[in-house]
């Protein structure tokens, strides 16, 4: 029997086997570009009125931004569900992947930390050292930093990049040519933040969908997810 290891309202049972999408590789590339678009739409006003002289973003302006991108992250995926035939919240989140998952989960999560981090101290070791430009100073206090990056983005990204792009790929494709293409536009949507960490996030984005589809469900991903944004933002 499944045990609910996480608050969120998710389906116990999923209706379908795995994926649980029904909107194939097409509709889930052009629902990632949406999203992105969207995202960028919704952030324009802050990035308008948070404008300063010298070209960096106010405290709200960059709040205001990734926001927007969450939202726009959340809305697409979501609307490409309802779209496709669910017809309550319970049931778009459920063609998203929020399920249950069983205790067994643990030793996937477990494996999946595992095969992350060895890549990421190789990396580290043999080619170079990833940096990231550290944005959470420009969200202002603790509390806000720890609500965008560690929270809002983790849960965002899972149910845009696993539950809606992977799952959608997994219509037509093979697992792991779905898990590298989901795992690579993951990483590359990065380059921004730091050009050398895009590898390793490539290899996280590519882990977290094994992980989805043998769990069942995108909630360990996200707790694994949330970890590493934790982790990042302590080290910052």
């Amino acid at each position: 029997m499944a045990t609910n290891l996480a608050a969120n309202p998710v389906e116990e049972a999923p209706e379908r086997d795995f994926p649980y999408s029904n909107w194939g590789p097409v509709t889930a590339v052009v629902g990632l570009l949406l999203a992105i678009g969207t995202g960028i739409v919704l952030g324009i006003p802050a990035a308008i009125i948070g404008h300063q002289e010298d070209g960096d973003l106010t405290t709200f302006g960059n709040v205001g931004v990734q926001l927007g991108t969450a939202a726009g992250f959340l809305m697409v995926p979501m609307a490409i569900a309802a779209q496709r035939g669910a017809e309550t919240l319970r049931e778009i989140f459920s063609r998203l992947g929020l399920h249950r998952f069983r205790p067994s989960a643990l030793k996937w999560m477990a494996a999946t930390v595992g095969a992350y981090l060895l890549f990421a101290i190789l990396y580290s070791a043999l080619v170079v050292e990833p940096e990231q430009k550290d944005i959470a100073e420009g969200f202002g206090v603790l509390p806000v930093q720890i609500l965008l990056i560690a929270v809002a983005a983790p849960v965002a990204e899972e149910i845009c990049f696993r539950g809606m792009l992977f799952g959608g790929l997994r219509e037509r494709l093979s697992r792991v040519p779905a898990a590298l293409i989901a795992g690579g536009l993951f990483g590359i949507l990065h380059a921004l933040t730091g050009i050398t960490a895009v590898p390793p996030l490539i290899v996280f984005g590519f882990v977290l969908c094994l992980l989805y589809e043998k769990t069942g469900s995108i909630v360990p991903g996200i707790l694994l997810h949330m970890l590493n944004n934790s982790v990042a933002l302590l080290a910052q």
